[in-house]
């Protein structure tokens, strides 16, 4: 059986559980092609299928008969039955049903009414099925592409390569499908961290490594140092809007104004598909070779365009601009020169492209590291963990958080606990207070973002921790507790030190981040950084304002005979005043209003704090009376 025609019954997989431990490989789980390949004795190799064909393209086709077609068989059923193929899927692990609502209308795929608590499905026939299955799918053709190469051995573990931007939800997602496909996750690292390891600069080559990850759909730019035994990635980042299909779109863009100016057919989502493949067959070619020439027949009408490798460039230069321009910025973010760099690594096909490694040159100083095939570069890395792993010599891999990651505290404000761009694994915690008198549940919402408001990050969990013991305003002490494991999946923990009142959870929402929201949220923290910090400010002086009027409300209606009728009035106007600054007020006014709130209660303090004294020495006989103010003496310095 061809592993490009994976054709096999439903319940065929068998159950983790049902598997012996067996092999372990890399896999490299693509939008558009998938690879698997096994290392062994330090040497790796991609396993390609019975055709040869190394790349698996990551295509499902589901049967009326209930029969599952993966790869390149499955691709070839979209010119015929499209409503029963699904590809591209990756992009939506990890999200749930109502994120991706606004996108039923260009999406490739039906959305299937949501379930489960809004796990997204699509509508395949009479079927829905989650992009998790359909993940499953495909990891499960290549695991039995491997067992084929491996003459039946069996493989039942796997490291899997994730984009670095992934979020929680879709790495958890990830590690889901594998489950369903009979494999046993033992890391997921990151794809550029995982072309690094490709080039063995895990095995003594010490200093500082770039990569740069042009894929289909995405950008991405990782620097990583490897000093001591240690494999850190130190910062990263890219552009979800960004990738080789641009290129494409550029090219076929220019073909279709072409037709338009001659005065042929040339619009319509049927012309517009074909002239995208022509233009990424074009891309290709002129990656090798000076000029070329192609048709493209839309209607029945065909229309020759000409194209050179300049022409080609010039349409790409903005794009690569663009690419170069976020590597500076990211090596900047470091605190370095691209001089302090010992390589570049290259990742994803369109790093062929001449203009693209001229100006990886250009801007490092130096050619890249072209050794490996840059669309099997990712799963020669895996595989090379993988027999780390399982071999006993563990390479230490220090990703980082894409995000930061923290808590919604009062006033809307965001208390970050983990910033962006920390190794993990790691566990940091904080601790945190009650608001208000006597309370005795508090609500943690866990966030994701770089925004200083709470509103302006992502939700990704919440529950409450109660039985807090009932205690002024600030004295309970809660410990909350965030841990991320070297898969970048995150545990948050709450505890109460008094009574040891714990919660915790494994932050797995339904949905997650999209490529594009994270770095729309990086782009949006720089941009509105002094607007947001601002908004910060005011909403803590809002905080500590109403808790101070909170405070004077309790203390009234204890003691408010003390004062006198125009007294309480005045008291009673300055909290309205203070409430309406709260309300619409900038934080000036606000600081202003608590401090006049301040002035005026001051004489009212006073009093209660005399009436309290005279409470506390109420019956106390004069000897005693004498003693204790002898203490009191002997204790004032």
């Amino acid at each position: 059986m061809s592993s490009l025609l994976q054709i096999y019954e439903p319940g065929q997989t068998p159950a983790p559980h049902e598997r012996e431990a067996g092999a372990a490989v890399g896999i490299d789980l693509g939008t558009t092609n998938s690879v698997v390949a096994l290392a062994l004795e330090g040497t790796a190799a991609v396993l390609p299928g019975a055709d040869g064909q190394p790349l698996l393209p990551s295509v499902v086709a589901y049967a009326e008969d209930g029969a599952i077609v993966v790869g390149q068989a499955a691709r070839a059923i979209l010119a015929t039955q499209p409503d029963r193929v699904i590809s591209s899927v990756k992009r939506l692990m990890g999200r749930g049903a109502a994120e991706v609502k606004r996108l039923a209308g260009i999406l490739p795929h039906a959305l299937a009414p949501a379930s489960d608590g809004g796990m997204l499905r699509l509508q395949v026939g009479e079927r829905a099925i989650s992009p998790v299955e359909v993940s499953a799918e495909i990891l499960n053709a290549l695991r039995q592409r491997a067992e084929a190469a491996l003459q039946g051995r069996a493989v039942s573990r796997a490291v899997i390569t994730v984009p670095a931007y992934f979020d929680d939800a879709a790495r958890a997602a990830t590690k889901d499908a594998a489950r369903l496909a009979g494999l046993e996750v033992l890391r997921l690292v990151n794809e550029p961290t995982a072309a690094a390891l490709a080039y063995g600069l895990d095995n003594g080559a010490e200093g500082l490594y770039a990569v740069y990850d042009l894929g289909g759909g995405t950008f991405d730019v990782s620097l990583l140092t490897m000093e001591k035994g240690v494999f850190q990635v130190l910062a990263t980042g890219g552009d979800a809007a960004l990738g080789g299909d641009d290129i494409d779109h550029a090219v076929a863009e220019h073909f279709l104004a072409e037709r338009a100016a001659a005065g042929q057919a040339a619009a319509g989502s049927a012309a517009a598909k074909q002239a995208l493949h022509l233009a990424r067959a074009a891309k290709e070619y002129l990656s090798d070779h000076p000029a070329g020439e192609w048709t493209l027949e839309i209607g029945g009408q065909a229309s020759r365009h000409a194209l050179s490798r300049a022409g080609l460039e010039d349409l790409a230069r903005p794009l690569v601009t663009r690419s170069l321009a976020i590597c500076r910025a990211v090596i900047e973010e470091a605190g370095l020169t691209p001089d302090a760099l010992q390589g570049v690594v290259l990742v994803g096909g369109s790093t062929r492209m001449p203009l693209v490694r001229a100006g990886v040159t250009a801007l490092f100083g130096r050619p890249p590291l072209t050794g490996i095939n840059p669309d099997e570069v990712v799963a020669v890395g895996a595989a090379r963990q993988a027999e780390a792993l399982t071999g006993g010599a563990d390479t230490l891999l220090l990703d980082v958080t894409p995000l930061s990651l923290g808590l919604e505290t009062m006033g809307g404000i965001v208390e970050k606990v983990i910033p962006r761009n920390t190794p993990i694994p790691v566990a940091l915690a904080q601790e945190f207070t009650t608001y208000q008198d006597g309370q005795t549940a508090m609500a943690i919402h866990v966030l994701q973002g770089e925004r200083e408001m709470a509103d302006q990050c992502r939700s990704l969990a919440r529950f409450d921790l109660r039985g807090i013991p009932p205690m002024t305003a600030g004295a309970a002490r809660i410990r909350v507790g965030f841990s991320v494991d070297a898969d970048g999946l995150l545990t948050v923990s709450a505890r109460e030190t008094t009574t040891g009142t714990e919660q915790q959870v494994a932050v797995k929402p339904t949905y997650g981040l999209t490529d594009e929201e994270m770095a729309a949220m990086l782009r949006a923290s720089q941009l509105h950084a002094r607007d947001d910090m601002e908004a910060r400010l005011r909403a803590e002086a809002v905080v500590e304002a109403r808790r101070a009027a909170l405070a004077l409300r309790a203390a009234l209606a204890a003691d408010g005979d003390l004062l006198s009728p125009a007294e309480r009035q005045s008291l009673d106007q300055a909290l309205a005043h203070l409430e309406q600054a709260c309300a619409d007020g900038g934080r000036e006014r606000v600081t202003g209003a608590a401090q006049a709130l301040d002035e005026a209660s001051q004489s009212f303090a006073e009093r209660r704090m005399d009436r309290g004294i005279r409470q506390a020495l109420a019956g106390q006989a004069v000897d005693h009376l004498s003693d204790a103010l002898g203490l009191a003496a002997a204790a004032t310095p």
